[in-house]
């Protein structure tokens, strides 16, 4: 920065023939100016300017290096300009990223309206269960659903994630209802692999303090969260789905929650991001909107009488 600085007053000083005119124009001492000239003719070994009592020429060197230095710097100055720019505006590209299991569902609702309020933001949209990793791929915004995601990144609570154990009307006619997390033996239930190792997920249930891990045997497994929705809504099988998938079922007798005292809620959806300062307005702004539109909302998750109820209608 030292060295821009220099040229800038060197640049300056060449266009209006006077270092203290620069010194003005750039708003610093006349001392100052001068000594960033003395210094930026010492790195290069040679005289820049003939100095006279009332007005500076360049030299032949010193004309050589302006006609070099002025095309880069006035890029230079744009680019810095652009990023200045970018903590008090908000627009330019924004690269959000989100697992599928919840990015298109919950997040893209709100990432529309996002983009409609500030029109030119771009917004880059990737929505892929495999592990992201924020740095290396320069992701702005992320969305996980899970334990917080480790250090290096902000992360900020959203909503909780409840797994609720529920089945279609359909299927509770046909087989009735599981009394016990043991009785799931004798039901069909689905099956969830996870996207980054293809291995079933367990099912995990509440039991008083502690936290129970089943291996189920599924008869229907899939790695995508909305094929698994759609074969316990279909009446197949019994599903334990998340809340963020679950609750507008529920909520709308599509789907019945089951062993509701067993319900767990260890994990949440969180947005991070890589800085709490620093930050273009832009990434900001989206932050601030999810945290509000999300947080605020009861549509992912059902209270503990909710599901008590809701079960008991059934």
């Amino acid at each position: 920065m030292n060295e821009i600085r220099a040229i800038s007053v060197f640049t300056r000083a060449a266009a209006l023939g006077s270092l203290r005119r620069a010194a003005v124009d750039l708003g610093v001492s006349p001392q100052a100016a001068s000594q960033a000239l003395a210094q930026l003719e010492k790195e290069l070994g040679v005289r820049l300017f003939h100095r006279s009592t009332r007005k500076l020429s360049l030299t032949e060197e010193g004309q050589r290096f302006l006609d070099s230095v002025e095309p880069g710097l006035v890029i230079l100055t744009r680019a810095i300009d652009e990023a200045r720019r970018s903590r008090e505006e908000v627009r330019g590209p924004l690269r959000v990223s989100a697992p599928r299991a919840f990015g298109v569902k919950v997040l893209w609702p709100h990432i529309l309206q996002f983009s409609r309020m500030y029109p030119e933001v771009q917004v880059d949209a990737q929505f892929d269960d495999r592990f992201t990793d924020q740095i290396a791929e320069r992701v702005d915004v992320g969305f996980r659903g899970g334990s917080p995601p480790a250090d290096g990144v902000i992360a900020r609570r959203l909503s909780p994630i409840q797994l609720i154990v529920c089945a279609a009307p359909a299927y509770l006619a046909r087989h009735g209802k599981p009394a016990s997390i043991d009785a799931l033996a004798a039901h069909a239930c689905t099956g969830y692999r996870r996207a980054n190792t293809g291995r079933l997920a367990p099912w995990e249930f509440q039991s008083g303090e502690e936290i129970e891990y089943r291996e189920i045997q599924p008869s229907v497994s899939t790695n995508d969260v909305d094929a698994e929705t759609d074969a316990v809504l279909a009446g197949l099988c019994i599903g334990q789905l998340a809340s963020f998938t679950a609750a507008s079922h529920i909520r709308a007798g599509r789907l019945v929650p089951l062993l509701t005292e067993t319900v767990t809620q260890r994990e949440s959806l969180y947005v991070y991001y890589r800085s709490r300062t620093d930050q273009p307005l832009r990434v900001r702004r989206l932050v601030d909107f999810m945290i509000e539109q999300i947080s605020a909302s009861r549509d992912f998750y059902l209270t503990p009488s909710e599901l008590r109820e809701a079960e008991g209608e059934s």
